[in-house]
């Protein structure tokens, strides 16, 4: 079978190789099933250049999530079967067919899309845990989210909305704040225009500010947000795709009384996976409902995997990228 594999650290588009190796069988307590699409983040774009908090262990593959049908599984497991259709984390190569852990699997409706499928399971599991487990959002509350158009800000957009909140949202260039104001944001700011958005929310906001804001992006963008946050605000460290790690300086939180909170849905999962086994639970509930509807950047070809993350960590893309294979 096929595979995208890269042998040393540095810019996927330059080192990620396809070769043909051995199909997997599973070991215990997994599935292989064989691939119909991959999920792709900016998350794999960091990994491939050693630059992300987790060690980058070579050779490397990107993959984040994997929807596709069973085609084997373990003695051990008996939850899902041969023939099914399932989405759940990569099993470590962007390939043909793939092992999968079982128990991280969940079983798909023919009518949910590749792509919504891969959304739902990352992008907006961790917008669930930082919006309702960490920044407990409330309807009626004012949501602000950077980066909205990215794969985790189009399901934090998505699911403030679906609270109820009233949400503000940045993105780079007019045809992604579009998109925003399709979605139904009450303001959208173009952040190439008007990279200081601060004056622009404390005008929207009466002065106020914003009760939670979901900030995937830190550096500079961190140290403008917490001049944006409200009384009892909570400011959502989601990631530094920025590339600085920003400081926070105690006299402004104790003065202004809001709170930073980390948001590492990785690791909680590692901890207690209860909270995020019901929060997919609820999640594929509302999509299968079509009270969720991810955005899905146009599909790239199992072939243009080095084109596709070039185009992630650029800013090419919009909402959730997928491989289809």
């Amino acid at each position: 079978m096929r595979v995208w594999r890269q042998h040393e650290l540095g810019d996927p588009a330059e080192l990620l190789r396809l070769e043909e190796v051995d199909p997997p069988t599973p070991g215990p307590e997994q599935v292989v099933v064989d691939v119909e699409a991959v999920g792709l983040t900016f998350v794999d774009c960091l990994m491939a250049r050693g630059l992300y908090q987790m060690e980058t262990k070579l050779p490397w593959s990107p993959c984040t999530e994997v929807v596709g049908r069973v085609r084997e599984v373990a003695d051990d497991v008996d939850h899902v079967a041969v023939g099914d259709r399932v989405v759940g984390i990569g099993g470590g190569s962007l390939a043909e067919q793939t092992a999968l852990r079982a128990g991280g699997t969940h079983r798909l409706s023919e009518k949910v899309s590749a792509g919504a499928a891969a959304a739902a399971l990352v992008n907006y599991g961790t917008s669930w845990f930082a919006l309702y487990d960490r920044g407990h959002l409330a309807a009626g509350e004012t949501l602000l989210v950077h980066a909205a158009m990215g794969g985790v800000g189009t399901a934090a957009v998505q699911l403030g909305l679906n609270t109820g909140a009233k949400v503000i949202a940045t993105a780079g260039g007019p045809e992604k704040v579009g998109h925003l104001r399709e979605m139904g944001v009450e303001l959208a700011i173009d952040y190439r225009e008007n990279p200081d958005f601060v004056e622009e929310i404390r005008t929207h906001t009466g002065g106020r500010g914003v009760d939670v804001c979901f900030d995937p992006v830190g550096g500079d963008v961190f140290d403008r947000s917490r001049r944006c946050m409200a009384w009892d605000g909570r400011l959502l460290v989601i990631g530094f795709t920025s590339g600085r790690i920003a400081d926070a300086p105690t006299n402004h939180i104790l003065l202004k009384n809001y709170s930073v909170v980390g948001v590492h849905w990785g690791a909680s999962v590692g901890r207690d996976p209860r909270p995020s086994e019901e929060a997919r639970q609820a999640i594929f509930a509302l999509l299968e409902e079509g009270r969720l509807d991810p955005p899905v950047y146009p599909p790239f070809a199992f072939e243009d995997v080095p084109a596709a993350l070039d185009a992630i960590y650029h800013r090419r893309t919009w909402g959730k990228v997928i491989v289809e294979v």
